[in-house]
């Protein structure tokens, strides 16, 4: 008995050593592995109304973040939707999805500035009157046209990589595309919106995203866009990054330094007495005829020729014969915007060339020195924080990233060793789709993303006739943030009926 006890026991000894063994490999792998996040959406609901246009509109705001998992990793996207209440489905109410751009930026841009229910109260030139600034119903709202979903793209706003997923994953412009691009066709299949015209709507790199989204819905979802609404555009870093042997972005920004110079009365007397749309027609057949030409020609040009140019020049832009020549008839922005009023010891903006400002220590392109950034990011970032948590009823203890320097300096925007240009793109997609329509608004004070570039990207489609007609441009007396500027919102309002109405 004892010997049989005694076998039975080393037996049993002999097997859960075995079985330990046999769970070693996949404890070690379980282990080697990140532990996956439970996917759970955290939504609130709230009821409002608007008055527009003398209409009282009813809507439901739904604000949070909805969980995601693909290829990419698992996280988590914040966002705003209105949503009009009324008798009938909501299956075929156009919807409009919105962003922003950085890329490392929120969206309470455009969903504060321009197209939500509420907005900031800025003068009605866009400055600050106070600190804090307060909001106010948004008049120029367009809810009554289409609802509303504003979205933060991961590492902005509330949107975050969850444990276990590397958050720069994310800082590519395929995988932003993508993340985002996915958001949309859940939201989309959730909330059943694919009976509803579907519209985006991005602004700066945000535009970007925008014809990226248009490619790829089409393609990885067979979803179709009504519509693409581009705010201050860029669509080929080509055509405004000043770069060895690119001298295409001198040409596209002088129109825009004309305009800065017209508008602090810097321009030759001459100029300063037509009216700014025929003054920048004068100045863009220059640029895009003999300047261009002499640019082309580089050090073959005369000295007559140059010193011709350079005055010509300098009567457009506001500055001196001098000034010019040094910089090799090549006057790059942010020399510009430092010169233009230097003997007022003043420099002027970069999202918004009216704005001026002491010179400073800083970054016009970060916006640490840009006299039309200072004060407005953090106006933005206090209306946002009260609203969502006091009047949308969301809240956490997160910080909002209102605009991410991070995501913008681990941004990867592709490994051909060349400028991303989506010409191509918008033609394959405005071709494969006849019904969409694109939409591009200018500031002509934005020295960003100055309007003459957009109109040479847009120019350089080769569209069919056809197809033409689908393409629209608009141009507000504002900057890159045309909508800080109410008389620019008026005019808008009467554009987006227009867009939407068609």
């Amino acid at each position: 008995m004892k010997n049989g006890a005694g076998t039975a026991s080393l037996t049993a000894k002999l097997m859960t050593l075995l079985l330990i063994f046999c769970l070693l490999p996949c404890a070690a792998l379980g282990d080697s592995e990140a532990p996956r996040a439970e996917l759970t959406d955290n939504l609130v609901e709230t009821k409002h109304s608007i008055e527009i246009g003398g209409k009282q509109i009813d809507y439901t705001a739904t604000t949070g973040t909805i969980a995601l998992e693909s290829d990419l990793g698992q996280y988590e996207v914040f966002f705003t939707a209105y949503t009009v209440d009324s008798a009938g489905s909501p299956a075929y109410r156009p919807v409009t999805f919105a962003f922003n751009g950085g890329p490392g930026s929120a969206s309470l841009w455009l969903h504060m500035g321009l197209l939500g229910p509420e907005r900031i109260a800025l003068s009605e030139e866009g400055k600050i009157d106070k600190i804090p600034v307060g909001t106010e119903p948004n008049k120029y709202c367009v809810l009554d046209l289409t609802d509303l979903v504003f979205i933060d793209p991961v590492g902005t706003g509330y949107s975050r990589a969850m444990p276990g997923t590397d958050e720069k994953t994310f800082f590519t412009y395929e995988n932003d595309i993508q993340s985002v691009g996915d958001f949309i066709r859940l939201y989309t299949s959730r909330y059943g919106r694919w009976a509803s015209p579907k519209y985006v709507a991005g602004e700066s790199y945000g535009t970007t995203r925008a014809i990226g989204l248009c490619d790829y819905l089409r393609s990885a979802h067979k979803l179709a866009l009504n519509g693409i609404m581009l705010v201050s555009s860029i669509n080929d870093f080509a055509s405004i990054e000043t770069t060895a042997g690119n001298e295409l972005p001198y040409v596209n920004f002088l129109p825009s330094f004309a305009a800065a110079a017209w508008y602090h009365k810097k321009a030759d007397g001459k100029y300063l007495a037509m009216e700014l749309d025929d003054y920048l027609e004068e100045v863009k057949a220059y640029a895009a005829g003999d300047y261009l030409s002499l640019l082309y020609r580089g050090s073959r040009i005369s000295a007559e020729e140059r010193e011709a140019a350079a005055e010509k020049i300098a009567a457009y832009i506001g500055v001196s014969k001098e000034f010019v020549l040094k910089h090799n008839l090549r006057v790059e922005r942010d020399d510009f915007n430092a010169e233009l009023l230097s003997d007022r010891k003043l420099m002027i903006g970069r999202i918004d060339s009216r704005y001026t400002g002491p010179v400073v220590d800083g970054n016009l392109g970060d916006g640490t020195s840009d006299p039309s950034s200072l004060g407005i990011t953090e106006a933005f970032s206090g209306v946002f924080n009260q609203y969502v948590s006091q009047v949308l009823n969301y809240r956490t203890d997160q910080p909002y990233d209102v605009l991410s320097l991070d995501v913008n300096s681990a941004w990867s925007f592709g490994s051909d060793n060349r400028a991303l240009a989506q010409e191509d793109m918008i033609r394959d997609c405005m071709s494969a789709n006849e019904q969409m329509k694109v939409w591009v608004l200018c500031g002509r004070y934005d020295l960003a993303t100055p309007f003459f570039a957009a109109e040479w990207v847009y120019s350089h489609l080769f569209l069919n006739d056809e197809l033409q007609d689908n393409l629209s441009f608009t141009y507000y007396p504002s900057g890159h943030m045309f909508y800080l500027h109410e008389p620019s919102m008026v005019q808008f309002r009467k554009d987006a009926e227009a867009w939407y109405g068609n």
